[in-house]
């Protein structure tokens, strides 16, 4: 598995690059077969150092976990052990994903925007219709089934994703409800 570690205006020295490989390696290797590639990225938030962990499995799912506390190895303690759960809470239906796919999941490529939130009063009308772009990135729509999406997304930690449904081939979304659920949306195409 490939390691990038980082830190945003934070030093990261070789011992704590060694136990992060070392500590994400094995809980990674516990629990998902062939993990390609993992991102851990460290910062100060404050008084607290922030770890946000990133994992990219070969079946094309991610998990990711974010954890803060005031020392920079509890940061990634809590950040590896939120990693272990998600992993172990999916860790048959990874296994039984990776038997039935013969193929890693294909992705398509898109455009993702940031737009400005209008900060002005809610009563008062916006000047135009159309919304100022902030930023403007590329990003990849996974082809999944319907249960493999809502994995995906409960690893990634995301309240929503949008996929292109294998057994349809039209654009899906699903997106954690404030009631618990989770929604599929599935357009007439």
């Amino acid at each position: 598995m490939r390691y990038q570690i980082s830190g945003k205006h934070i030093d990261v020295g070789n011992a704590l690059q060694t136990y992060v490989q070392e500590e994400l390696g094995t809980v990674v290797s516990k629990y998902a077969e062939r993990p390609t590639d993992a991102n851990i990225i460290f910062s100060k938030n404050g008084a607290e150092f922030v770890c946000e962990s990133t994992v990219h499995l070969s079946t094309g799912l991610t998990a990711s976990a974010k954890a803060h506390a005031h020392e920079i190895y509890a940061a990634f303690d809590g950040a590896c052990s939120k990693m272990e759960k998600q992993l172990r809470r999916y860790k048959r239906r990874l296994k039984d994903h990776h038997r039935e796919r013969a193929e890693p999941v294909e992705l398509l490529q898109a455009s993702s925007y940031i737009l400005a939130s209008d900060h002005e009063d809610e009563d008062s009308e916006p000047e135009t219709l159309q919304p100022m772009i902030v930023a403007e990135m590329e990003t990849q729509i996974p082809s999944l089934s319907v249960g493999e999406a809502v994995m995906q997304m409960e690893l990634a930690g995301a309240p929503v994703l949008v996929f292109r449904n294998e057994g349809k081939d039209g654009l899906n979304v699903v997106y954690r409800r404030d009631d618990g659920n989770i929604g599929w949306i599935d357009p007439q195409n």
